[in-house]
Order: C-alpha cells, then sequence, then structure tokens
C-alpha cells in the first residue's frame, strides 16, 4: 500500500500542496488527473523519495519514505519502476543497455542473467531484437516503451507514470495504455499513473484522483468520475473553458442531444 497524509510542499513563496492525501490499494492502478501545474509530478516524486514532504506522511509498505536512511531508501527504490515524461534514455548507450542499466547497478544477477532479463522485459512491451539500436533509431513510442521495459526489468511491485502517453498520437497512446493494463494484469504491478489524457485515464485506472489546489478533489471509480457532479471535475474531464455549476450528467434530458459521453472527451489541458 502507498499512502500520503496531509503532505505539505512548497517551493519558495509558492504553495504547491497543502494537504495532499491519497491511499493506493495493493493491486490497483490510480490515475492522478489536474489542471497544468498542479504538482502532480511533485506528489508521486515524494513517494521515491525524491523530494522530502514539508509537513506529513509518505508511506509505503508500512515504512515512512521521508525518515528511511539512504541505504533503506535505495531499497525501497529497488521496488519502485519509476516511466519518465520523455522516456529519459541515455542516448550514448544501446537499448539493450540502457535497460540493463539498473540490474547492473543493483549487482545481483549474473551478466547472463542481466542478458536474459533484458530480453524479457523488451519482449513484453513488444520490442524484441532492438537491443542493439540506439535511441535515436527509434520513434517517441518505441522509446517509451524501452522507458517502461528498463522500469518492468527490476520486477518492480510498484510502477509510477509520469506522463506516458503525451506527444503521441491517439494508436501509439493506446498502445502504451494496453501495456500499462498489461503490467497490472500479468505482472500484478500497482501503479500510480499521471495524465491529462482522459481517454488514457478511463481505459487504465481503476480508480481515478484529481488534484486541485493543492489537495484531492475528488477520488472514485472510472464511473463515479464520469458521473461526477463537482464543476471544476467536470471542466476537467470535458475540457470546458470555464466552470458551469449546471452541466447536465451525461444521459440525462436536459442537453442530451449534445452530451458527450466523457469517455469520448479528451482534456484540452497537454503539459504539466
Amino acid at each position: 500500500m502507498i499512502e500520503l497524509k496531509n503532505v505539505h510542499k512548497a517551493f519558495g513563496p509558492k504553495q504547491v500542496l497543502s494537504g495532499f492525501s491519497l491511499t493506493v490499494e495493493d493491486g490497483e492502478t490510480m490515475v492522478i488527473i489536474g489542471f497544468s501545474g498542479t504538482g502532480k509530478s511533485v506528489a508521486i516524486k515524494h513517494i521515491v523519495g525524491l523530494l522530502d514532504p514539508d509537513a506529513g506522511e509518505v508511506w509505503v509498505d508500512g515504512k515512512r519514505v521521508d525518515q528511511l536512511a539512504r541505504k533503506e531508501l535505495y531499497a525501497l527504490r529497488g521496488s519502485i519502476g519509476y516511466v519518465f515524461q520523455f522516456a529519459a534514455l541515455f542516448d550514448s548507450m544501446t537499448i539493450g543497455e540502457n535497460v540493463a542499466m539498473g540490474l547492473r547497478k543493483q549487482g545481483q544477477l549474473t551478466e547472463k542473467e542481466i542478458l536474459t532479463r533484458v530480453d524479457e522485459s523488451l519482449a513484453l512491451v513488444d520490442l524484441p531484437d532492438v537491443q542493439n539500436r540506439m535511441p535515436a533509431e527509434l520513434s517517441g513510442g518505441m522509446r517509451k516503451r524501452v522507458g517502461i521495459a528498463r522500469a518492468v526489468a527490476l520486477r518492480p511491485k510498484y510502477m509510477l507514470y509520469d506522463e506516458p502517453t503525451t506527444g503521441l498520437d491517439p494508436v501509439t497512446s493506446a498502445t502504451i495504455d494496453n501495456l500499462m493494463v498489461r503490467m497490472r494484469e500479468q505482472l500484478g504491478v500497482t501503479s500510480i499513473v499521471i495524465t491529462h489524457d482522459m481517454r488514457s485515464a478511463y481505459t487504465v485506472g481503476t480508480r481515478i484522483a484529481m488534484l486541485y489546489e493543492g489537495q484531492v478533489r475528488q477520488v472514485g471509480t472510472v464511473a463515479e468520475i464520469k458521473r461526477t457532479r463537482d464543476p471544476i471535475v467536470r471542466q476537467f474531464i470535458e475540457g470546458r473553458a470555464s466552470v458551469s455549476e449546471d452541466t447536465p450528467l451525461p444521459g440525462s434530458h436536459e442537453g442530451e442531444s449534445e452530451d458527450l459521453d466523457a469517455s469520448d472527451t479528451v482534456s484540452g489541458a497537454q503539459t504539466l
């Protein structure tokens, strides 16, 4: 289980998180949505100890992250795969070397075992036989899949995805979505996904939480979020330019002729 309890974080005068609380249960995929600059990436960086809260608590598997010693923190990070927004591959290294990097740093496997694990991880994201290619030779979508393979190679218990479909065409985005679902169903991975893409959120999420003004505005299942009456949440999931307090729910009689199901809309926000 991952728990963030009343987390506060500021950078200088800018208060980013102001009482952020969220519980992620074992085996689920929690999607965090929210407007640009609301602190979604800041929130998940606390989980791996890249940031420490100014106040509040961050717990992973019963361990308080911000109080762990360096050795314990490194051990915890070994159970958490982090997929960066732009894959963050090293251009001077082959694909195989990129995927193997974390395994070699851990020093727990033989070189033969590492190469086998690399092959298995790339096959899992449908990229066999690319081990000797360079990142520049791959498309953006393929590089993101390599980023997932690198994280999966460590056999993590948790996966954190930071905007995994940003900048991708709809078909490639759907491929990434399917991979995230596969990680949960085949490997039993518990995941947190940051996204602005509501199609993706509805596809991969078991629950969705909206971060607004430093706190969780609403959290619920996909069905609950689709039918929310909260005007701020509806504005976001429908990509509206302004808040409408009397927005009819999908399927309601009022405005039925022009209503779109929320699963057919994409948030207008595109960047963090």
